[in-house]
């Protein structure tokens, strides 16, 4: 896992924004999702990836381990799927402007629907209940980059779970949207990759102390039961 070290003028900045720690450090299971944003195989094989995250396959354990947690409380699992096709390409064509041709290729070899890449890693335990989601853009919450926000309110769902890959990038641009969308948000430590330590926190750092909330999945975890049991 991704080491973390928050220093003391962050924790000193959450506590005078919130007034604790952790602003939603109390979970209804009931209207709470899981959403697991792009863990495939095109960020996680080098044989078949445009962008690998080393540190992606060692979240997957905590991602599982949260995801049975959360379906056992009453809660909801989202798996995002990062994709790209034509008309993606033209709408967001700033991307493209952006990307060399060689990047341009390499990452429509590897996520466009039907190639290995665009797979999810095969140690993701995905259930028959859950829901699989797909993305075209890097959040999973701006306008046109995928139906999420629709189902989640269709099901009553106010607070967001963000787990996946990376960190910095889709997880933290979803996680911020989720925030201004009213949805309560929490972006969970060590089921979040990103490609160095750095970045990974300098992300959380940033989320937490203007957002939503950071927390590990043990934390969470205990939240979870605490609310189903309250609930029960």
């Amino acid at each position: 896992m991704h080491a973390l070290d928050f220093p003391h003028h962050v924790l000193d900045r959450v506590l005078a924004r919130c007034g604790r720690l952790h602003p939603f450090a109390e979970l209804d299971p009931a209207r709470t999702a899981l959403v697991v944003i792009d863990m495939q195989n095109g960020y996680m094989r080098a044989d078949v990836g445009h962008s690998c995250v080393p540190m992606a396959q060692r979240i997957v354990p905590a991602i599982n381990r949260l995801a049975a947690a959360l379906r056992q409380a009453g809660g909801s699992v989202f798996w995002v799927q990062n994709a790209t096709d034509e008309r993606s390409r033209h709408e967001w064509s700033v991307l493209e402007e952006q990307a060399s041709p060689a990047r341009r290729a390499a990452r429509i070899r590897s996520v466009s629907p039907g190639a290995p890449g665009h797979d999810f890693w095969p140690g993701l335990n995905i259930r028959g209940g859950d829901a699989v989601v797909p993305k075209y853009r890097y959040s999973a919450f701006i306008a046109g980059a995928s139906p999420l926000e629709g189902l989640l309110r269709a099901r009553g769902l106010d607070t967001v779970l963000i787990a996946g890959t990376l960190t910095n990038v889709c997880c933290e641009s979803s996680a911020r949207d989720a925030m201004m969308l009213n949805f309560r948000t929490v972006m969970v430590s060590d089921c979040n990759a990103a490609l160095t330590d750095e970045e990974h926190q300098a992300s959380l750092v940033s989320f937490w102390s203007f957002f939503g909330d950071v927390q590990d999945s043990a934390q969470v975890i205990a939240a979870l039961q605490q609310g189903a049991q309250a609930a029960a």
